[in-house]
C-alpha cells in the first residue's frame, strides 16, 4: 500500500462488522460510530432493508454495465430526479464522489466552452486529477498541475478570512463584491462548484443565502452553479434535503452531484442535472461499474427507508439536541474556539488556548481519548487539521447522542 494511505490512530483498528450505530473491532470490542466511514453508513450499519436487497440481487445477477437495459438503475433515476428539485432532471450514476464531480466538471465545461471554474477556498471535490485541480484545501492537494483553471472566491468560511468579522449580511455583500471583482479579471467561467456544506474543511458554511445571491450575478453570466452534495445531501443536515437549499431562493443548481450516503456503504455516486446540460455530450460514454444493479438495489431500499423513517427529522431533532449538548459542555473549554454544524453535520474546532492558531496535535489527542472510551469520530479543516467532525447515521437515538457526548466531553477534557 502507498505511504500517503494514511490510517487513524496510533494502533490502527480493523472494523469486522457493525448493526444500527455501533462498530467492532476484530479485538472485539465494541464503538460507538461517530463518522459512519466518512458520511456513507448513512442510515445504519448492516440495516436489514439494504441487507435484504443486496442479497436478493447478487442472487440474481450483480453486474452487467450500462449497455444493457438495468431496471434497478431505471427505477433509481427516476426516484432521485423526483426527489433533486431541478426540472426535467436527467441522472447519471458513477462509483463515487470523486467520479460524480469530474463528471459534472465535463458536463459544465463541454456545455460552457470554457475549462475556467470557480471554488471556494477551504474547499474539497475528490481525488481524481480534474478534482484534486479545483480543491482549495492544500492538505488534499498534491499537485498544483491542472486541466482546469480555477479561481478561488470567498464565502466557504464564516468565521475565518477578511470578511469573518462582518455581520452575515455584509459577509454576503462582500463575498459577491469579490466575487464580481474576480469575473471583470477573467474570461467567462463554465461553472462555479461549492459544497453548502465544506465536509474535508471542518464542516464549515456561509450563512444561508450566500450561494443564492451567487446565483443571481452567475444568471447575468451564463455561469452554472454546481452544488457539491456528496456529503451535506439526503437530509444530514436536517433542516433540508439538499445542502443547496439554504440557498434556494434563486432556484436550484444546475448540476447536484451525489454520493456517499445513498448507497449506505455501497460505491454509489452521480449526477443530476438539466437535460440540456446532461445532454450535450456529442461522443459516446459509458459507464462500466456505475448504476451496476448491487449498488442501484442498496440505493433504492436506502432511499426507500430514509424516506419512511423521515431520518430528514430524526437528523434535525437528534441533532439539534447533540449540538446544543456539544456546545455547553465546550463553553467551558479554553482550546475551542467554535462548534458549528446543523442536523447530524457538526464540527468541533480546536485551537491553542489563548489563540486563534489551528491546534492539530490536539485534535489527534481529542480522537485517540475518544477512541479509547468507544467512540469513533473524525477529523478535518482548513489551513491545518485541528477540527473534529461529527457524522452519526442518521437513525442516531436520543440515548445514543448522549451517550456519544459524554464520551467526547471527556476526551476534549483531556487534551484541556
Amino acid at each position: 500500500m502507498p505511504d500517503w494511505l494514511a490510517l487513524y490512530y496510533d494502533d490502527p483498528i480493523e472494523i469486522t462488522h457493525g448493526e444500527g450505530r455501533h462498530v467492532w473491532d476484530s479485538d472485539g470490542r465494541r464503538y460507538l460510530d461517530f463518522f459512519g466511514g466518512i458520511l456513507t453508513t448513512m442510515t445504519a450499519h448492516a440495516l436489514p432493508e439494504v441487507t435484504k436487497a443486496v442479497s436478493e440481487q447478487a442472487g440474481r445477477i450483480l453486474h452487467s454495465s450500462t449497455l444493457y437495459l438495468n431496471r434497478p438503475m431505471v427505477e433509481l433515476a427516476e426516484r432521485v430526479a423526483q426527489v433533486s428539485g431541478i426540472p426535467d432532471a436527467r441522472v447519471f450514476f458513477t462509483t463515487s464522489g470523486t467520479e460524480a464531480n469530474d463528471a459534472a466538471l465535463l458536463l459544465a465545461t463541454t456545455y460552457r466552452r470554457s475549462n475556467t471554474v470557480l471554488a471556494m477556498r477551504n474547499s474539497y471535490h475528490g481525488r481524481s486529477f480534474s478534482t484534486v485541480g479545483i480543491t482549495g484545501n492544500r492538505t488534499w492537494s498534491p499537485t498544483s498541475l491542472s486541466p482546469l483553471q480555477t479561481l478561488y472566491v470567498h464565502g466557504g468560511v464564516r468565521t475565518r478570512g477578511p470578511f469573518a468579522h462582518l455581520d452575515d449580511r455584509a459577509f454576503i455583500d462582500a463575498c459577491v463584491a469579490d466575487l464580481k471583482d474576480v469575473l471583470g479579471h477573467t474570461r467567462p467561467p463554465a461553472a462555479l462548484i461549492a459544497e453548502p456544506v465544506q465536509g474535508v474543511g471542518g464542516f464549515t458554511s456561509p450563512p444561508d443565502g450566500l450561494y443564492a445571491a451567487f446565483r443571481e450575478l452567475l444568471n447575468a453570466h451564463g455561469i452554472l452553479w454546481i452544488s457539491d452534495e456528496v456529503q451535506t445531501g439526503w437530509g444530514r443536515t436536517g433542516d433540508h434535503f439538499w445542502g443547496w437549499q439554504a440557498h434556494g431562493r434563486s432556484g436550484p443548481p444546475d448540476i447536484v452531484t451525489f454520493a456517499k450516503g445513498i448507497g449506505n456503504g455501497m460505491s454509489i455516486g452521480g449526477v443530476i442535472a438539466r437535460p440540456e446540460i446532461m445532454n450535450c455530450l456529442d461522443a459516446n460514454s459509458i459507464s462500466t461499474f456505475g448504476g451496476t444493479q448491487i449498488t442501484m438495489a442498496a440505493g433504492l431500499a436506502n432511499l426507500t427507508y430514509l424516506l419512511e423513517h423521515d431520518l430528514q427529522g430524526n437528523a434535525r431533532r437528534v441533532g439539534g439536541l447533540l449540538i446544543e449538548r456539544l456546545r455547553a459542555v465546550c463553553a467551558q473549554l479554553p482550546g475551542v474556539r467554535e462548534v458549528r454544524g446543523r442536523g447530524l453535520m457538526i464540527g468541533i474546532e480546536l485551537v491553542k488556548p489563548g489563540t486563534d492558531e489551528a491546534d492539530p496535535q490536539a485534535a489527534a489527542a481529542v480522537l485517540e481519548a475518544a477512541r479509547a472510551g468507544g467512540l469513533l469520530i473524525g477529523k478535518g479543516g482548513g489551513h491545518n487539521t485541528s477540527a473534529l467532525r461529527i457524522a452519526p447515521p442518521l437513525s442516531l437515538t436520543v440515548t445514543e447522542a448522549e451517550e456519544g457526548a459524554a464520551v467526547l466531553e471527556s476526551a476534549l477534557r483531556s487534551a484541556y
